[in-house]
Formats: structure tokens, C-alpha cells, sequence
């Protein structure tokens, strides 16, 4: 199980996210829904299996939902690997 800071977390999903969309990271804007960034539900799910796959937990299948932004759901990513890492 990893612990991740915010910033490891929105760097890692602007990583994906760009290269998914084939954009430059830096043409990622963290504040942007990710519907309107053109991730269809298909890559969305694929995203989510990456992520958890990276984290070593899983975060539910409406952690994308629920934190629609990259900052949103980098935030969430580290508040739950802390969680986690405490509880352990």
C-alpha cells in the first residue's frame, strides 16, 4: 500500500491523463473535469484501475464521480492512503 502526498497523486493523474488524451502534462489543467477533458467512461474505468493498482487499495468505483477534478480526486487519493497508512 502506498502513501501519497496530494501533489504525487495530481502528478501521477495529470501523467495518465495526458497520455491518455495525448496531450503535454503541462496542457492538463488539474481544475478541469474530466468528462471535459475527453476521458469517455471506458478510459475513466481503465483510469480507476490504474490508479488503485498504483495506490495497492482500492477507492470505490465512484471516487471519479464524487471528485470529478484531477486536484479534487488527488486530494481524496491522499486524505484515504493517509487514512489508510494510519490504520495500519
Amino acid at each position: 500500500m502506498r502513501n501519497v502526498s496530494a501533489q504525487e497523486a495530481r502528478d501521477w493523474l495529470i501523467e495518465k491523463i495526458a497520455h491518455r488524451i495525448g496531450a503535454q502534462p503541462a496542457d492538463v489543467p488539474p481544475e478541469q473535469y474530466f468528462d471535459v477533458l475527453g476521458l469517455d467512461s471506458t478510459e475513466v474505468l481503465i483510469l480507476a484501475g490504474e490508479m488503485e493498482h498504483w495506490l495497492g487499495f482500492e477507492l470505490g468505483t465512484t471516487a471519479l464521480w464524487y471528485h470529478p477534478t484531477i486536484k479534487d480526486l488527488a486530494a481524496h487519493m491522499a486524505e484515504e492512503s493517509s487514512q489508510r497508512a494510519a490504520a495500519t
